[in-house]
């Protein structure tokens, strides 16, 4: 159960980015497509480079943001084998709305340093399927995690600042399955939810060599999501066997390195650019443990471990993803632009109906107009076009299509 929260978790990766990483966490990083870490003037800096908060202005600012999040019906077209039973056709997941809402905060200077808290939400997934056979597999899989990250801020000399902050990760899943399965030639079925807390760090490291040249490094530790409920399994073969009793699972949500370097034309032209490197390759298999042995006839028992006991291999690999911010400062208003290339970390061959992830190629803009000296408030959309993918392995021969996501955040922000 513990993994398979997890998996829910990652099934809402919100499919943002590769795997179940969302990097768009407040409006500027929508506009952006979180290319907004060297060189970043607002209250997200400290989400995205905490060591920023130095340079900004010395004043209390924090920002409220509502962040909308629209996943595509995804489609399948293709063969489908489990044992002796074959699919052929089209099948199409539940389209996914969400509504998540963020904060951040900066203070102002105390001596030389500054404080800055963020509350978002760093990954996730959900992913349904009504129709068999997907459904068997995958009839709901959804996780949401919510972080808390204080972080604190150093100065170095006026060029150079240091910041590492506290993450506190609190996670909920939902795993349901139901339907035949053609390799037990017997019906089964699973309904499993589980909450947990963890905990982990990130630091950031920003350089201002001169006023219109701005470099960050900032890494985010990985972080072993570890959930705990209770799961309720069942199946009809040889007799039939049940399990209603506590489980667990462990899934990573993986450590993240950013490099970025921005520069500042005359005009008030800002060009960021962005490498990102995320370390999935932690995840290596989804493994769910129980509190105890399942109940019912032998056949029964052994059918349940064969379907839901034994670690399902992952085998994930790292990725690279390339981001790339424009920013035009004007007297009352910000405009913003991005771009980014995402690779999947998903290999063909442990592919599935849980998470089926593609490469993506996503463009952003939005907006922040200022209110007066205190207040502002803005608008942006991001537009994630993933690829068809094409995947052929032990049980899929055919082709995952349709899995576009949709982000639109608005904001306000305050001085004080």
């Amino acid at each position: 159960m513990k993994r398979i929260a997890l998996m829910s978790l990652v099934a809402s990766s919100v499919m943002m980015a590769g795997g179940w990483k969302i990097p768009e966490t407040s409006l500027n990083g929508v506009a952006l497509s979180a290319a907004n870490i060297a060189h970043n003037k607002s209250a997200d800096a400290a989400y995205y480079n905490p060591a920023n908060m130095i340079f900004m202005e010395d004043k209390n600012e924090i920002e409220f943001d509502l962040i909308y999040i629209g996943l595509d019906a995804i489609h399948y077209e293709g063969k489908h084998t489990s044992g002796a039973t074959v699919f052929n056709g089209g099948l199409d997941a539940q389209q996914e709305n969400f509504i998540i809402p963020t904060i951040h905060y900066v203070s102002e200077k105390t001596g030389n340093a500054r404080i800055g808290l963020s509350i978002v939400s760093p990954g996730g997934l959900s992913k349904r399927w009504q129709k068999e056979p997907a459904k068997a597999s995958a009839e709901e899989f959804t996780l949401k995690i919510v972080e808390i990250n204080p972080s604190v801020a150093l100065e170095i000399n006026d060029k150079l600042a240091f910041a590492f902050g506290f993450r506190i990760l609190h996670t909920s899943g939902i795993v349901k399955s139901d339907g035949f399965i053609g390799a037990i030639n017997a019906n089964a079925s699973r309904d499993m939810t589980g909450t947990g807390i963890d905990y982990g760090y990130n630091i950031a490291l920003s350089y201002k060599p001169t006023s219109d040249l701005d470099i960050a490094l900032t890494y985010r530790s990985k972080v072993n999501l570890n959930v705990t409920g209770n799961a309720k399994l069942s199946t009809n073969r040889a007799g039939g066997a049940t399990y209603d009793g506590g489980t667990s699972l462990t899934i990573p949500l993986p450590a993240t390195f950013s490099a970025a370097i921005a520069y500042t034309l005359p005009s008030k032209t800002t060009f960021e650019f962005v490498y990102e490197q995320t370390m999935w390759s932690a995840y290596k298999d989804l493994d769910f443990d129980y509190d105890s042995s399942f109940s019912g006839t032998p056949g029964g028992k052994a059918t349940l471990t064969a379907v839901f006991d034994n670690p399902k291999a992952k085998n994930w690999h790292d990725t690279n993803a390339f981001r790339l911010g424009i920013t035009q400062e004007l007297k009352n208003m910000t405009l913003m632009a991005g771009a980014v290339y995402d690779r999947t970390p998903a290999p063909e061959s442990t592919l599935g109906f849980e998470l089926p992830d593609s490469n993506s190629f996503a463009v952003s803009l939005g907006g922040r107009y200022q209110i007066n000296e205190k207040m502002e408030v803005g608008l942006s959309a991001l537009y994630s076009m993933r690829e068809k993918r094409k995947v052929k392995n032990d049980h899929f021969d055919g082709e995952f299509s349709n899995a576009n996501v949709l982000i639109i955040s608005t904001g306000i922000s305050y001085k004080f």
